[in-house]
């Protein structure tokens, strides 16, 4: 059993992992203990890791060997590397020739290693002569990037996550971190008790679990927040909570801000923001006045048409009140990938260069052209996202080049960006997972290396570099990334009439120590590290120049900013309304975000069944008032339109929704939901589309970033009384092959979703461990033919000899149910698959009966019956609330029920009876909000039955 030190492939905490291997196989992983960004802890993706790289989820899903298309539509077909590289350099030279560099494209990821980016960028800028390489970075981090810029002067979070330890105010905006970056949120928690004084702020149009723990919640309209932060400016004017002399003598432009927020008082910003004017107030007060205040924010500030002038008017206020530079203080943008930041020191975007550069400085070109030895780099600003794939629909982009990312799933306004790949002559896919939607669109696929088996560095989001080391060998015929990039590099250079020698790297680190020659003498300067150095030292915070020793922790604490005259800038941009507003046609607000425990679009976490307990299928989740309003109850389909598609969801009541909006989260694309919403009344709609088929492609000016956060809706009921509902247990080594194989029987519904579900971390030497759930979810206006069913059947294993049987053709009903064989103590069998179609009725008791592995024999045909009444009595155990213990709503409702005293006492009571979130934490937000909401006991009850508290 060997040990291996790397780094979380998952959020911009950028926590450090010990993965445990034998031989080829990884078979475990940990929080590093020794990594400063985590100290031990992970979440539950990060603690389930292994889990997604079994043999099982890598013969399913990876792909293993390079593929290529004859034909669009045609089935991938293996060939060799050599052939493969030829085709890449060949297409892309012979395209460049006949229309020119910008004829091509580049679109990244945030998931790549420092290394790859750079090869990458290199490759692009400097070989084929286009600045036209961006990455999926430009959706989550590009307005923290222009804000920081326009009045910080350098793309450099100030922060360290240590300043939570020191702030006496947290100002969380745009930012459910308790799900979105769950380890840095246990460092929240920890502050709070080592400083029960500390006040916290958090502003989310919706009650999430990190608005749950506020003093104060700030629920604004969306879009809103420029609105706010003017208001809380005019606050502290009027108050006498500014530092004039501060201001003077380090910024420049507060004049032209003061008379901006002269009419923003808190009465006129309570009308367009929602709020109530004294909460305004105190929001001001708390900032203001407190001894430091950190703010933390991330894509509800980012992914806005007005991103860079929220981003640039909430560090405004640290400016104005000289919360900034010292320990506790300074505006935090959370980076929402692993390597987000690596990819921008390295300029992995259409308008950066490497070492910090901006392409419009010319000054920065001719560096950059020296370093690499080239005669210039492009002036041309190059293209980003959503105008790279407008270009290739558009046919001005001819050929494709995209590496570790997804955007048939994460890119707006899907219809746009599926013409793009359909027009563009040639698409190339470089990837680790063969399953993603865009795979679909390849000409030829690349099969790269993941977590575990990739070296190099990352950076994240309090600017600290981590090694990544491998585990394990390459998976299959799988390269890295650079390698790739540089091997295409080489040949495609002497068919432009450039040296191959520009890209003779042999090792990561050699690309690694190229990149920290194009740092010297900038803000981020790295030429005091090396990889020797990194081995002995841990991860390290830029800036570390020459002879500097240790990073650096905070930035600006001499007051000296890194702009040319070393004064910070205030912006004075106007609050600006929506890119599309709410009106009598669309009158609902779609916002989207995370589910606690997955990742963009699963790829990755949606092989690992468990981690579907706690959100098990897609829903669009509305405020009761709005479920009343359209005669709507939970499980009810709906259909959300957009003025660019159609989307078919469960609709599914929260009180933590404001009334008029909607959510969806980011994760469910075409790889969960399989209908066509086309079948259903003629309507427009993307085949297995995603919350991004309604989702706009308009962006902020200044940094590009579409408005994801934002899109107008209007809810309609649908007439699809015709359903099907399936789950079956299913062999690890064949349940996510079957899903795919499920994909184009799906389709012919207008409606249908299919999910993995599966044990917890604590289940897996239970019943049933080894293999792998899949739940199928459809809907019609009708029946379908028999053979289609029958078909969904075979897929699921309920066409075997011994499954019970009903059909009913011409009352569209058609049932299967299948037993297990006797196991267990209790000698029982358990069911191990149903499909109802018609009437569903049965299908939650049946449901509970089967994932919960209870006792079935006794049922008999029973099982075919459709009741919504079990024929013997039972009790979910409810939505899984944490992973890790395997522990359900029901068996914390009873525990709580016997607890006593205060809140914090009865959460001890709790955490201590049944274990939940004692390991990851991620669950505890949701355990206090449970907490709060049941009344304490007046004595202890009666201990509950133990089997009645597993899940």
């Amino acid at each position: 059993m060997a040990e291996t030190r790397s780094t979380c492939p998952y959020c911009g905490v950028g926590c450090g992992v010990i993965i445990e291997s034998d031989g080829a196989q990884i078979t475990g992983v940990r929080g590093d203990p020794d990594h400063p960004a985590n100290f031990g802890r992970l979440c539950t993706k990060g603690s389930t890791l292994h889990r997604t790289a079994t043999a099982a989820v890598t013969l399913q899903t990876r792909l293993l060997q390079p593929l290529q298309r004859s034909a669009r539509g045609a089935a991938p077909a293996p060939i060799d590397w050599d052939t493969a590289l030829d085709r890449v350099a060949g297409t892309f030279a012979r395209t460049v020739r006949a229309h020119g560099p910008d004829s091509v494209g580049f679109y990244l990821s945030g998931q790549l290693l420092t290394e790859d980016y750079y090869v990458f960028n290199k490759l692009a800028k400097g070989l084929v002569g286009t600045n036209n390489l961006d990455t999926n970075s430009r959706l989550c981090m590009s307005s923290a990037v222009a804000g920081y810029k326009a009045t910080l002067g350098s793309d450099a979070p100030p922060v360290c996550y240590d300043d939570v330890n020191h702030a006496d105010c947290l100002f969380i905006a745009g930012s459910n971190t308790a799900w979105a970056h769950p380890v840095f949120f246990r460092r929240i928690e920890d502050a709070r008790r080592a400083n029960p004084a500390m006040k916290v702020v958090v502003c989310d149009p919706r009650r999430t679990d990190t608005a749950s723990v506020a003093d104060l919640h700030l629920p604004l309209q969306p879009g809103t927040d420029v609105m706010l932060y003017h208001a809380m400016l005019h606050v502290m004017l009027q108050r006498g909570w500014t530092r004039p002399d501060w201001i003077a003598a380090h910024t420049t432009g507060f004049a032209a801000l003061e008379t901006r927020v002269r009419d923003c008082t808190p009465e006129a910003a309570a009308r367009v923001c929602g709020l109530p004017a004294e909460d305004i107030v105190e929001a001001a007060r708390l900032f203001a006045t407190s001894g430091a205040t950190l703010s933390l924010y991330c894509m509800g500030l980012n992914q806005s048409s007005s991103g860079t002038d929220k981003n640039a008017a909430l560090i405004g206020l640290h400016l104005a009140t000289a919360q900034i530079g010292r320990p506790g203080a300074g505006p935090f943008s959370l980076t929402g990938q692993p390597n987000a930041m690596g990819g921008r020191e390295v300029g992995g975007m259409a308008n950066l260069l490497s070492g910090h550069r901006d392409l419009a400085n010319a000054a920065h070109r001719a560096e950059i052209a020296a370093l690499w030895d080239v005669p210039e780099v492009p002036a041309t600003p190059g293209k980003t996202a959503v105008e790279m794939f407008q270009a290739a629909a558009d046919g001005e982009i001819k050929a494709l080049w995209i590496g570790c990312t997804n955007p048939a799933q994460s890119m707006p306004d899907q219809a746009t960006v599926r013409r793009a790949l359909e027009r563009a002559e040639f698409v190339v896919v470089q990837e680790a997972f063969a399953t993603t939607a865009t795979c679909a669109f390849a000409d030829l696929l690349l099969p790269a290396t993941t977590w575990g088996e990739k070296i190099g560095t990352v950076t994240n989001s309090e600017r600290r570099i981590s090694r990544v080391r491998a585990a394990v060998p390459p998976s299959g015929a799988a390269r890295h990334d650079w390698q790739i990039a540089a091997e295409v590099a080489r040949r495609m250079a002497p068919l432009l009439g450039r040296p191959a020698a520009m890209f003779g790297y042999d090792t990561p680190e050699a690309v690694w120590n190229e990149h920290r020659a194009t740092t010297r003498g900038r803000d981020l300067d790295i030429t005091g590290l090396s990889w020797p150095l990194l081995d002995a030292l841990g991860p390290q915070q830029w800036p570390v120049p020459t002879g500097a020793g240790l990073g650096t922790a905070r930035l600006y604490q001499d007051g000296v900013f890194a702009t040319p005259d070393g004064r910070a800038r205030f912006s004075d941009a106007p609050w600006r309304p929506l890119a599309e507003p709410r009106d009598a046609d669309h009158p609902l607000s779609l916002t989207t975000g995370r589910l606690r425990d997955q990742w963009h679009g699963m790829s990755r976490t949606g092989t690992v069944g468990g981690l579907f307990g706690h959100a098990p299928e897609p829903a669009v989740q509305l405020h009761p008032a709005d479920m009343a309003r359209h005669g709507l109850r939970d499980g009810d389909l709906v259909a959300l339109a957009s003025r660019r598609g159609r989307l078919l969801l469960p609709a599914q009541a929260s009180e933590d929704m404001a009334r008029d909006q909607a959510f969806v989260a980011m994760h469910w694309g075409p790889e969960f939901l399989m209908g066509n919403p086309d079948a259903a009344e003629g309507a427009r709609g993307i085949p297995g589309g995603g919350v991004n088929a309604l989702t706009v492609p308009a962006f902020c000016p200044a940094s590009k970033q579409p408005e994801l956060k934002h899109a107008a809706v209007r809810l309609e009921k649908t007439a699809l009384p015709w359903s099907l509902v399936a789950l079956a247990w299913l062999p690890e080594d064949g349940a996510l092959a079957a899903r795919q194989a499920l994909r184009p029987l799906l389709a012919r519904f207008p409606y249908a979703s299919c999910v993995p579900f599966g044990a917890s971390a604590a289940q897996d030497a239970a019943p049933g461990a080894g293999r792998t759930g899949v739940l199928v979810r459809a809907a019609a206006a009708g029946a379908p033919d028999a053979a289609l069913l029958e078909a969904i059947a075979a897929l699921l294993r309920l066409d075997t000899p011994d499954a019970q049987r009903y059909a009913d053709p011409r009352g569209q009903q058609f049932r299967r149910a299948r037993l297990d064989a006797p196991a267990g103590a209790d000698g029982d069998a358990r069911l191990d698959g149903f499909l109802l179609a018609g009437d569903t009725r049965s299908a939650g008791w049946m449901r509970t009966l089967l994932q919960e592995r209870l006792p079935a024999q006794a049922y008999g045909r029973r099982l075919l019956m459709p009741s919504a009444t079990p024929p013997v009595a039972q009790q979910s155990q409810g939505r899984s609330v944490c992973n890790c213990v395997g522990v359900g709503e029901r068996a914390i409702a009873l525990q709580l029920a016997r607890c006593t005293g205060d809140d914090a006492r009865r959460l001890a009571q709790l955490q201590d009876a049944l274990q939940c979130g004692t390991r990851c934490g991620s669950c505890v937000p949701e355990l206090r909000r449970m907490v709060r909401a049941t009344p304490a006991a007046t004595e202890p009850a009666p201990a509950p039955e133990a089997a009645s508290l597993a899940l």
